[in-house]
């Protein structure tokens, strides 16, 4: 007597092939998820290197210009300081801890496939 996954599989392939075809479309899915959160995050980063330079440069600019005039305007440390800003919360979007669920439902389908197989098996060998 066959066990009951190869008597499925001849008697119904139609079953394991959309099985198959779910298994994909649940990898698919799971995959954008974890490539969306790492994109977000390299954006991130990026964004916070681009501002802290530009912050740099600007600071750099408003001390020459202050110098320069020998008087110091509101608007030379407020155009530095959105700068600034812009960095910090980049970075602490870049750097906050990222909660790795990616894959999780897909292991748990594995998990339930492998018990069902288990339960197939013993039922079989009984």
């Amino acid at each position: 007597m066959l066990h009951p996954i190869y008597s499925t599989v001849l008697g119904h392939p139609e079953l394991i092939a959309d099985h198959i075809a779910n298994y994909g479309a649940l990898v698919r899915q799971e995959t954008h998820e974890a490539s969306r959160g790492l994109i977000a995050r390299l954006v991130a980063g990026v964004l916070a290197a681009v501002s802290a330079m530009l912050a740099l440069g600007l600071i750099g600019v408003a001390v020459m210009l202050g110098m320069l005039h020998g008087s110091f305007h509101w608007v030379l440390a407020l155009v530095p300081g959105v700068a600034v800003l812009i960095a910090l919360v980049s970075a602490y979007v870049a750097s906050r801890p990222q909660e790795m669920h990616a894959f999780a439902d897909l292991r748990a389908q594995i998990d339930a496939d492998v018990h069902a197989l288990h339960v197939a098996g013993q039922r079989h060998g009984s």
